[in-house]
């Protein structure tokens, strides 16, 4: 059994990616695991991290929550759609607010690499986007991708161990869209 926490980024509760939350999280619960989720949709927090880390603004009740689901979990599921080649403005924000010094990572004296508060944790990220897949990874080089799995998860010592895009999501037909929920729901049960 694992604690599973799926995190999801997009902002509009009757999106595609809440369906693809649901067949993630149904699938896991059926395979034994602990679920819990923090749905951004849902929150009522200031995206803005206003000081940078000069000075720590108060976290609101909801990132406190977010920041102990985060503690207890083993394996990080972030559902989000890809805009402008990152994920959504909000996910981001909620990034920034949470993932920081203390409590994701801690500066080294006389170090440039930080001491990873995080370590033991994995990760996957499951994305949607307009754009085909081919030509994200290769011409705009995975650049959101890349920030979640690197530059956040592996900096606070957050192993990634899938990302899955489904695209192109406008031109979609039921059928593909189907496919991707089943997709995920496999994906729910490997965990």
């Amino acid at each position: 059994m694992k604690k599973v926490l799926i995190i999801n980024g997009h902002p509009d509760r009757e999106s595609f990616c809440f369906g693809l939350h649901e067949s993630y999280k149904k699938s896991s619960l059926r395979a034994g695991n602990e679920v819990k989720e923090i749905i951004l949709a849902d929150m009522t927090f200031n995206p803005i991290l206003m000081y940078g880390y000069r000075k720590r603004t108060e976290l609101e009740p909801d990132l406190l929550e977010a920041w102990e689901k985060i503690k207890w979990a083993e394996h990080i599921v972030w559902i989000y759609p890809t805009w402008w080649a990152s994920p959504p403005a909000l996910l981001k924000g909620f990034i920034e607010r949470v993932f920081l010094p203390g409590f994701a990572f801690e500066y080294r004296e006389k170090s440039p690499f930080p001491k990873k508060l995080l370590t033991g944790k994995t990760s996957e990220i499951i994305s949607t986007m307009d754009a085909p897949v081919f030509y994200y990874k290769w011409i705009v080089k995975d650049i959101g991708g890349k920030m979640i799995r690197k530059d956040i998860g592996a900096f606070c010592g957050i192993k990634n161990k899938r990302t899955t895009y489904l695209a192109t999501l406008k031109t979609s037909t039921p059928e593909q869209r189907q496919g991707w929920l089943e997709k995920v729901e496999k994906l729910g049960n490997k965990g």
